[in-house]
């Protein structure tokens, strides 16, 4: 019955209904295989023709889909950016369809796109996220720098130049001691560009990601470089969220069993299957906005739980010799808070943060003594936030204290820019003069890309909503008259090295009033069903996991493989 209720709440995509029930390609008659070599997988149409089966069609949906993907990650887009993104695309994923699975198993194409899904979250520029998506490409040897320079831009071309030169970094020593590695870090800080490190780092990331199929040393090797290099270089051009997983996945690798230990330690916070730090900020998040005074100062509350290091949790324990009682940030939130617009804004954005501290008051027991206030009193550097801890033991179970941090989202964007000049001392920048340059090439740099690319956040953000929603149409209706011509489809189709009659087929099974275009709306359809599709992959790996640990398929005689096997050979054929 649990299981069953898990399942009914999940809006369970297939349960989709359309607004326009006119169009001739019904949403509940889509079939579709799933494909472990496509990201996408492919679909069928109950009108008569299978897209995925023609290969412009599969590489359109592909297109499509990846797109948007992208774009839905990145909060600031120009139309620039948008078609530079599009031309790495339509250039990348005819070439990574085509290509060998990668020696961890995985599709080209499918590691391509983790990589610029990174970055995308990590709010990079197009030119970033372009230059991970190709950077597969040109180690598969199907391009060359020149092509893509000619074809992408200078700036994608010079960041891949960069980003292989990074990658080099670690093969010019001997000897990996800390000394060494400071010294590369600092090498690395002063005298690449920045995004290019930041790329170099996503790839790091990805690849320690799947890293399973490597003999043992060789998992430890790379687990080191990326503990003495990379982690720490994460950290100084202030990619937290990349410095902490780098850490914790070469802490596992480095050394399993003081991992597990710990690991074990930090799942014993958890109740009924969720972890605290779910429990505790859903229910702060649920308590903030029901308070009616809170409600008149801000427009918005997000509640963000930090994630838990492995690593730091160890060093902690071992190096600081802190008793488990004493590990203090095991559990902590951080309540962002978005003011009001208005004259009064930055006002009411402290007041807000007072009056959610009294309502965390009322909620969890405060240590008086680990209350700071840099709101009333910010840092020197301009930091302003308000900091407090909390005992949240209940019925007589002692649990670490909660940390919780509290600020507005200007407070916010201060503290995570602030930051970044702070964290380089630990890249091994000693001298503040030299981290405060090297800050201001970093942000020259970011602001260079956003001028070249036009990427200048608007203060509309309706209208940018607005303008999102269709950009792939636009995009694909090249002379702008509203609708996408065979033409236009068939020159898509074969930029993706797809036969033209690909592009007529395409057009009868999507061009529902058969007037020998598509429509805004008929595109949309499309691009529904398309992310249907995507959702339903996603949701088979979400039942997968729920169900391996209801079922506790130990499959100790190997049936789950074997079924899984003839399942895979059954869609593919």
């Amino acid at each position: 019955m649990e299981l069953f209720s898990h399942f009914h709440s999940l809006d369970f995509p297939l349960l989709y209904s359309l607004s326009k029930p006119t169009l001739s390609i019904p949403i509940t008659h889509l079939l579709y295989s799933r494909r472990r070599r496509s990201s996408l997988g492919s679909f069928q149409l109950a009108c008569g023709g299978d897209v995925s089966a023609m290969a412009g069609g599969k590489m359109v949906i592909e297109l499509v889909g990846a797109f948007n993907d992208l774009t839905e990650r990145m909060n600031v887009l120009s139309t620039s950016s948008s078609r530079l993104l599009f031309k790495s695309l339509k250039l990348s994923i005819p070439i990574l369809q085509s290509s060998p699975l990668s020696p961890d198993g995985r599709s080209p194409l499918s590691k391509a796109l983790s990589v610029a899904m990174l970055l995308a979250d990590l709010q990079m520029d197009a030119e970033v996220i372009s230059a991970g998506i190709l950077r597969e490409v040109l180690e598969a040897g199907e391009v060359t720098m020149h092509e893509i320079r000619n074809e992408i831009g200078v700036g994608t071309a010079h960041l891949l130049h960069e980003s292989l030169r990074v990658n080099n970094i670690p093969s010019t020593i001997q000897v990996l001691d800390d000394e060494n590695a400071a010294a590369l870090r600092k090498f690395c800080l002063t005298y690449y560009d920045i995004r290019a490190l930041i790329l170099d780092l996503a790839l790091k990331l990805d690849m320690m990601r799947h890293l399973h199929y490597l003999p043992r040393y060789q998992q430890q090797i790379h687990s080191l470089q990326v503990m003495k290099i990379h982690a720490p270089l994460a950290h100084a051009v202030g990619t937290n969220y990349l410095s902490l997983e780098l850490e914790d996945l070469s802490f596992q690798y480095l050394f399993p069993y003081s991992y597990l230990y710990v690991d074990t330690w930090l799942r014993s916070h958890e109740t009924g299957g969720r972890s605290l730090i779910d429990v505790y900020k859903e229910q702060l998040l649920q308590t903030l906005k029901a308070d009616a005074l809170l409600t008149t100062l801000v427009d918005n509350i997000s509640v963000k739980g930090r994630y838990k290091s492995r690593y730091s949790t160890m060093k902690k324990l071992l190096k600081d010799g802190r008793k488990p009682e004493d590990v203090n940030d095991v559990l902590g939130l951080r309540v962002i808070l978005n003011p009001k617009p208005g004259d009064n804004a930055l006002e009411d954005g402290d007041k807000a943060c007072y009056r959610s501290q009294q309502i965390i008051q009322s909620l969890w027991k405060e240590l008086p003594n680990r209350t700071k206030d840099y709101v009333a009193r910010p840092k020197a550097n301009g930091y302003k936030s308000l900091h407090m801890a909390v005992d949240v033991s209940e019925n007589g179970r002692a649990r670490p204290l909660m940390e919780i941090q509290i600020r507005t989202t200007q407070m916010d964007r201060l503290a995570v820019g602030g930051a970044a000049s702070h964290s380089l001392y630990k890249a091994g920048l000693t001298d503040p003069e030299e981290a405060k340059r090297l800050k201001t090439i970093m942000l020259a740099a970011a602001e260079l890309a956003a001028l070249r690319l036009k990427d200048f956040p608007s203060a509309n953000h309706k209208g940018i909503e607005i303008d999102q929603r269709d950009r792939v149409f636009r995009l694909l209706d090249k002379n702008g008259d509203g609708k996408i011509s065979i033409e236009e489809l068939t020159e898509v189709m074969e930029e993706l090295g797809a036969p033209g009659e690909d592009a007529r087929e395409m057009m009868q099974l999507l061009d529902s009033n058969s007037d020998g275009s598509l429509s805004s709306d008929e595109f949309e359809m499309f691009q529904k069903q398309v992310e249907l599709v995507r959702n339903l992959e996603v949701r088979d790996d979400q039942y997968k996991k729920i169900l391996d640990e209801k079922l506790h398929m130990a499959d100790e005689c190997g049936l789950i493989q074997v079924y899984s096997k003839e399942f895979g050979n059954r869609l593919a054929s």
